[in-house]
């Protein structure tokens, strides 16, 4: 029971960190410009924003029903864009308070502070509210998925308790530090914090659709490294930095301390003028703690009454650690959504059905325990079930429940694959190669007499029709381990580049003979050549691929080829690399032919368009003169162009033929 809290303290942690540590600084930055003046306003703002969340988290809770998920990212990206205009406000405020202070400017100070307390209290009231609102959902959507409240709340109180023991510490120093250091340090900190924000607050928006961008990642870290760690989730909650980043957002946080930092140290600071403040009468203290209470529970009342909701007739699907959604038992076909709620345990990937053969409808990756997530989905007429695929444990499959009612369009379909499904094509692959091997063997013969009588024009000669064929294998040279290398390898990575003694091969063959070295040189290193094709043919019978390379395959050889060959990089001096990708062309279109009856099924027109591309690119290719490096520019131009279609087009193949791991 109690671990379901420890997601709660990791949110409560950080939330009340981003909050706290802008409100902390806030403080003692008033305390520090004058010692005796109220931080009222700052707590009335925490107070409003405390109870805007209180007032969410019982919207939420007794209406039963969610905020949109485009609702949940437009408010809080608009909400992180007003907070980092007032952070800046705030840190270039603080920086002319700084340079004011003195023991006989007091009066100076204090009306400066004065002038900035209600800035002061809505930057609180901001930065508490923000991260409120987040709390508050979170909180209550694990409340919700773990079934019981106790530990998620006891954990979430226990994060929260920590980060204001955090912040107390760091206010509690602030205030006796030097005043200079003070500011210009926590300045430093503050742009750093709203920089994150910034970057966030994009991030949301463009979640929402209110930005483009969304699939235009500048990085993605989130396979090499767990978002769960503590030391990420403490990063996340300082910076709000996050594994993944878009362009956008990557840009924007750089663009903002940039131009913050430099307008920061760099602008010579104006001391505040000295102002005289009008009589104004006191309002009394319980006018304003009324209105901080009220106000925001009043505005969160409406704005769940006035933002539509997405999950009012969601569907709810439960995965738990015995059954793969027991309360999957009734469907009516149409536009619906399900929420799926992970109470296994266990993280997992959760796939919707089509129960006559298995082709996924819909799908959620990384369904991590104790969370929720939403899966929309119009569904025609017919029979369908989930499939619960979580670490640890067998795969799953929920009961099959028939969809009736008036639906829509047939969605698209991905049908499993699995290895038995690959085993032909790549059996056939296999005896494909066999073949090709023996006519390279036979042309590394040849080759190796022209070396050997000292006939540089024969040996040239010989040379590319050994190169075109072992391109035509195309797709089976990455079951060959070491020996791959040593019959094709590139000079790129040795420490003696093309002078390194482990550079070998048709490879090195190119360097010598196009770079003046004679029979001498090149006799050994063609001998080495024909030993290791031949060790290559002996061992083939009992090299052992793995099925889902093939897939990969039908892809990458074009892809490599145009990286390698169309811009010269494993050009030795040959200038082949036109001719080479016409080879590469081949050994495509023999991947594709094996793999066509798989991906028919699944995509029926695209192995049609995949050949007339790779004709078109054919014609292109045949139609260019000179090399890659010396074509004309249009004709470079129209090869790329011709190139990069087909690409596209092959793309789709890895992901309909990736093997369903159960």
């Amino acid at each position: 029971m109690w671990a379901d809290g420890v997601p709660n303290l990791l949110i409560g942690l950080r939330e009340g960190l981003e909050a706290g540590l802008v409100v902390s600084i806030l403080l003692a930055a008033l305390r520090r410009s004058d010692g005796k003046a109220s931080t009222s306003p700052i707590w009335l703002g925490v107070l409003a924003a405390v109870m805007l969340a209180a007032g969410f988290g019982a919207v939420l809770t007794f209406s039963r029903s969610e905020l949109s998920t485009t609702a949940q990212e437009s408010f809080g990206g608009v909400l992180s864009l007003v907070a980092v205009c007032l952070v800046t406000a705030m840190v270039f405020w603080m920086r002319r308070t700084a340079r004011s202070l003195s023991g006989e400017l007091s009066a100076k100070v204090s009306g400066a502070a004065a002038i900035g307390a209600g800035a002061l209290a809505m930057t609180a009231f901001l930065a508490v509210g923000r991260e409120g609102l987040e709390t508050a959902l979170f909180l209550w959507t694990t409340v919700q998925a773990a079934g019981e409240s106790t530990a998620p709340l006891v954990g979430a109180a226990l994060g929260i308790a920590i980060a204001a023991l955090l912040c107390w510490l760091l206010y509690r120093s602030a205030i006796r530090i030097n005043l200079g250091k003070f500011f210009s340090r926590t300045a430093v900190l503050l742009v750093v914090i709203a920089a994150g924000v910034l970057a966030y607050g994009l991030g949301d928006l463009q979640d929402a659709g209110l930005l483009p961008g969304r699939g235009w990642l500048a990085f993605d870290l989130s396979g090499s490294i767990s978002v769960d760690t503590w030391w990420v989730t403490l990063i996340r909650g300082v910076t709000n930095l996050t594994p993944t980043m878009t362009w956008l957002q990557v840009v924007a946080y750089l663009v903002y301390l940039a131009v913050v930092l430099t307008m920061f140290f760099g602008r010579k600071s104006v001391a505040a003028p000295v102002r005289t403040e009008r009589v104004r009468k006191p309002v009394k203290r319980w006018v304003w703690v009324t209105a901080a209470i009220a106000v925001p529970l009043v505005a969160a009342g409406v704005f769940a009454l006035v933002v539509p909701s997405s999950q009012a007739n969601a569907r709810q699907v439960t995965i738990t650690a015995s059954a793969c959604a027991p309360d999957f038992t009734a469907l009516t076909a149409g536009s619906q959504e399900f929420t799926v709620v992970n109470k296994s345990g266990r993280s997992g990937e959760i796939y919707l059905v089509r129960a006559g053969d298995g082709g996924v409808i819909g799908e959620l990756e990384g369904l991590g325990p104790g969370t929720r997530r939403s899966m929309p989905a119009d569904l025609p007429a017919g029979e369908y079930a989930w499939r619960c695929e979580m670490s640890g444990a067998p795969e799953q499959l929920s009961a099959t429940v028939a969809a009736t009612g008036a639906g829509g369009a047939a969605p698209p379909v991905v049908l499993p694959v699995s290895e038995q499904d690959l085993d032909g094509p790549l059996k056939q692959y296999q005896d494909y190669v066999a073949p090709q091997l023996a006519t390279l063997a036979g042309q590394v013969d040849t080759l190796r007499g022209a070396i050997a009588a000292g006939n540089v024009d024969a040996a040239k000669a010989a040379w590319l029709p050994a190169q075109l064929t072992w391109e035509q294998v195309g797709a089976a040279y990455g079951s060959f381990g070491d020996l791959a290398d040593a019959i094709d390898g590139q000079p790129d990575g040795l420490p003696g580049g093309v002078a390194d003694q482990d550079f070998a091969g048709l490879r090195r063959i190119e360097y010598g003979l196009w770079h003046g070295q004679g029979a001498a040189t090149l006799g050994p290193i063609a001998d080495k050549l024909a030993q290791d094709v031949a060790a290559l043919r002996q061992q083939l019978p009992t090299i052992t691929a793995d099925p889902a390379d093939l897939p990969v395959r039908a892809h990458e050889i074009l892809e490599d080829a145009l990286r390698d060959k169309l811009t010269g990089m494993s050009d030795q001096g040959a200038g082949s690399g036109y001719q080479e990708t016409l080879a590469d062309v081949a050994g495509t279109r023999v991947v594709l032919g094996e793999l066509a009856p798989l991906i028919d099924k699944r995509r029926p027109q695209l192995v049609a368009t995949a050949k007339t591309e790779l004709d078109t690119l054919e014609q292109t290719l045949r139609a260019t003169t000179g090399t890659p490096e010396t074509a004309p520019l249009t004709q470079r131009q129209h090869v790329n162009a011709a190139i990069g279609q087909v690409l596209e087009t092959l793309s789709l193949v890895p992901d309909l033929l990736e093997i369903r791991q159960s």
